[in-house]
């Protein structure tokens, strides 16, 4: 020990020797190294002083004995500091304790601490809520202020109940119009929470791509939790995971939604900061604030953002069900879901399958056929996915035979050929509706013979689907009386002219009383067609009431009396609710195309009842 001290006494003193001869040297002058007559500067001269004006006189009493005189300070006096910002009491208020700190990530941290803005768009750039939407009435849209006199309470309820698909293809896509259109709300609603409404029944649709665009028409500084949440869903089922992200930044927008906590980590990977993203992840993970697998999805994808890439094994073992997070994530990593899980996800969830261009185009099609003839896609999007999955490297079998009838059903030169090609497309003489939609322009194609007249019904049923009802009617010459095909012409002619009593008889002899012929006769009556003793002698014999008794009937008639196309078209899109058409009654058909085409939407109105003949 005494010889520490003593150790420590000499560096000491060595310290205090060093510093004094520093000193020294640093006092006395620098001398230059460069040879005489180098580096000495010319003399420069003195500027010539400006005579300071003599102060003006000051008071002539003299100052009292003993005064201590204050010498002038010719200077300006310097600003004094400004005092340190007064810190927010909401602030101090929110501070987090040590034991909260463990479990926050650091998006939450700055949300607790006000360091998140509230806006990220200028003022001057940012948009109006007063109408909401991204479909103009001049693109096809409906009247953008046919909702805002309208009671808020009804509008909620008619929102409230659109929940789940539509039966019918044209309804769905009628109904996907109304929801987009650029909507005033109710004047007692906020137009951010009617937007959300529409949001929540476009994702129960399917429409996953239409509700994404549709949130993304309202700046995220307008978002509230309640909303982000519905949004999130429309991201998810599109799986695009980082078109989120703005409102990740936004102070307000979001709540404590598990899911959003993982975007905001996924986001802040993808923006350089990955360690950040990986740290949040696994505090959730460990802190159990989210299920593993959630957790696991989301590293996986956070991982392959710049130099994050790390390997994360996915494990399934434990998992009972799939959520729209787990299907979307692992859909966009290209990660097998097991079939046990897969097969009992919901058929919307299937619908995020088209979007995500890295699955195989099996995955894709089989999706998408049922996209189609629900009214998510359209015919020319169908041919699209057939052909590209004509072309990739790996092709089914049988998908690969698909696109090549498709392609003869097409372009073939031979009308018989083409007509061949399209049967073996069909695949039976019932086909699916989804294989009508996508050849439905091969059959308008087609040049009315009566060597076709047996394909007829169908070719015409396949022209329906895309609405191509001029092209059908060339057919009327050649279909047969009491045919499917003199049925659904008779329904989709343009020209508003009443059907006989004779066609009516028969389609019902052919088609032995079935629903067909029901919808047949409802359709006929909500276009006005048939004349009213003639719609109660067949009534009568098809044992079958069309005097409305519901609720629902007796308000989307009301609507109609009013012309109120918006409000009648959400009211359809209720009564057509349902997975398949076993849901609809002749009763309801006859309400939904009566009304519609008494507001004006004629074209829709025989299109709807078209595909109940056809569809039943």
């Amino acid at each position: 020990m005494k010889r520490v001290r003593l150790v420590l006494a000499g560096s000491a003193a060595l310290a205090t020797v060093l510093a004094a001869g520093g000193y020294a040297t640093a006092q006395e002058a620098p001398r230059s190294i460069l040879p005489p007559g180098f580096g000495t500067p010319a003399p420069t001269p003195s500027p010539t002083p400006t005579p300071t004006p003599a102060p003006a006189a000051q008071s002539q009493t003299p100052d009292p004995p003993g005064a201590v005189v204050q010498p002038i300070d010719p200077s300006p006096s310097a600003p004094a500091a400004p005092p340190p910002p007064a810190v927010s009491q909401d602030i101090l208020a929110n501070l987090p304790s040590i034991e909260e700190l463990e479990n926050l990530s650091t998006d939450e941290l700055d949300e607790r601490l006000g360091l998140k803005p509230r806006i990220d768009i200028p003022e001057a750039a940012r948009r109006s809520t007063d109408r909401i939407g991204f479909l103009n009435a001049a693109d096809g849209g409906f009247a953008s202020q046919s909702l805002a006199n309208q009671d808020a309470g009804l509008v909620r309820a008619v929102m409230t109940g659109l929940n789940g698909p539509v039966v019918s293809r044209w309804g769905h896509i009628l109904l996907r119009r109304a929801l987009v259109s650029r909507l005033a709300a109710p004047s007692n609603m906020d137009p951010v929470a009617f937007a959300a409404m529409r949001v929540r029944a476009l994702n129960s649709m399917g429409e996953y791509a239409a509700g994404r665009a549709l949130a993304q028409s309202v700046d995220t500084a307008d978002w509230n939790p309640g909303f982000s949440n519905i949004a999130l869903q429309s991201y998810l089922g599109v799986a695009d995971i980082l078109g989120a992200c703005p409102a990740t930044n936004i102070s307000g927008a979001l709540g404590d939604s598990t899911e959003w906590q993982m975007v905001a980590a996924i986001c802040n990977a993808y923006e350089g900061e990955t360690s950040r993203a990986q740290s949040d992840l696994n505090r959730m993970r460990r802190g159990g604030d989210a299920e593993a697998i959630d957790v696991l999805l989301a590293q996986r994808f956070a991982g392959a953002a710049g130099q994050g890439r790390r390997a994360v094994n996915i494990e399934w073992d434990d998992v009972e069900s799939v959520t729209p997070w787990r299907y979307a994530l692992a859909n966009a990593l290209g990660e097998p879901i097991p079939d046990n899980l897969a097969e009992g996800a919901p058929d919307t969830y299937r619908a995020s399958q088209i979007f995500i261009p890295n699955l195989a185009p099996l995955v894709r099609i089989e999706a998408a056929r049922d996209a189609a003839a629900r009214g998510v896609l359209s015919a020319s999007a169908m041919v699209d996915l057939y052909s590209q999955a004509a072309m990739a490297d790996e092709v089914d079998a049988d998908l690969s035979s698909f696109a090549r009838q498709l392609r003869s059903a097409y372009v073939d030169a031979d009308p018989a050929n083409r007509l061949s090609a399209i049967e073996a497309f069909w695949g039976d003489t019932s086909p699916s509706y989804d294989r009508l939609v996508t050849t439905a322009y091969a059959a308008a194609r087609m040049a009315p013979q009566e060597a076709f007249q047996d394909q007829a019904g169908l070719l015409i049923a396949s022209m329906l689907t895309a609405g191509l009802d001029r092209n059908a009617i060339r057919w009327s010459e050649v279909v047969a009386s009491g045919s499917l095909g003199s049925a659904l012409l008779s329904i989709a002619d343009p020209n508003d002219s009443s059907v006989s009593r004779s066609t009516i008889d028969s389609f019902i002899d052919e088609d032995g009383e079935g629903r067909a012929s029901r919808f047949y006769l409802a359709g006929l009556a909500g276009l006005d067609r048939v004349d009213d003793g003639t719609l109660s002698d067949f009534t009568g014999r098809l044992d079958m009431d069309l005097t409305p008794r519901t609720k629902w009937s007796r308000a989307i008639e009301a609507a109609a009396r009013a012309d109120n196309q918006t409000l009648v078209v959400l009211l359809a899109g209720i009564g057509m609710r349902g997975d398949d058409w076993s849901a609809m009654t002749p009763r309801h058909l006859y309400s939904i195309v009566s009304a519609l085409q008494s507001v004006g939407l004629s074209a829709e109105a025989r299109m709807i009842a078209a595909e109940a003949v056809a569809r039943a």
